[in-house]
């Protein structure tokens, strides 16, 4: 099933003894878009502490209230490395956490090529300098940035749809309302021709008026598998679960 990562801020994380807090943001792979790790805000138990917690030590979520159980203690939460996340996480960062909480490291499979949807690459302008450190973008960031057709800009994104389970991010929801009034379209990262990170721009090679005519994305409803069915038709893509 897709999820609204806007719909999924808020939930509460539960260790096996208590609340550690409130999920905050995403932090997902530019190169693959799979969330990596949820941003949670302890709120008072740790004042001024946010965490990073794996989609792996989640257990099955209970959608109806609203929450996230963790195969993990109060206590070992506590006791995890301090990451500064007013800063980009390096790798080496990963891998103390992945170390202290004994989480198997996603990246051998990434750098592998072997799960999510691809991005064209950036220019190399664009790329951290320091070897070996990650592409962890923080969704909550990405959201607002400009979406740019072919012909012009058709509006800026505002929410990001994931798939549960895998944790891929599936779709972006782009709101037109500036050039658009009332219509919400959405677009694979699949589909993404360029990103500009430092420009906070995303571009694809589509006309707006493709886009403008694409089936319409309704934010009360679910994305479905025959509303899939139409997108992928219409812009004559190869289907993802095919």
């Amino acid at each position: 099933m897709l999820r609204s990562i806007k719909d999924l801020r808020g939930y509460t994380l539960l260790a096996t003894d208590g609340e550690i807090g409130e999920v905050d943001d995403f932090l997902f792979h530019d190169d693959d878009w799979t969330i990596r790790y949820l941003v949670v805000d302890t709120g008072k138990w740790l004042p001024g502490r946010k965490v990073l917690i794996s989609p792996a030590a989640l257990g099955h979520p209970d959608w109806e209230t609203g929450r996230f159980p963790v195969q993990l203690t109060r206590e070992a939460v506590e006791a995890s490395p301090d990451i500064d996340l007013d800063r980009p996480v390096s790798r080496q960062r990963e891998i103390e956490l992945h170390n202290y909480y004994a989480w198997t490291p996603y990246w051998p499979s990434v750098e592998m090529g072997e799960v999510g949807p691809a991005i064209p690459p950036e220019t190399l302008a664009e790329r951290p300098e320091s070897k070996g450190d990650p592409h962890l973008r923080s969704a909550a960031e990405v959201c607002g940035y400009r979406i740019h057709a072919s012909d012009g800009e058709i509006g800026h994104v505002e929410d990001f749809i994931v798939e549960e389970g895998s944790w891929i991010i599936r779709y972006m929801v782009v709101d037109t309302r500036n050039w658009w009034p009332g219509r919400k379209v959405i677009t694979s990262p699949g589909w993404i021709t360029e990103i500009r990170w430092r420009d906070r721009k995303v571009c694809v090679n589509l006309s707006r008026e493709t886009i403008r005519n694409s089936p319409a994305y309704d934010p009360n409803a679910p994305v479905n598998v025959e509303y899939e069915d139409r997108l992928y038709d219409y812009y004559g893509r190869p289907k993802y679960w095919t």
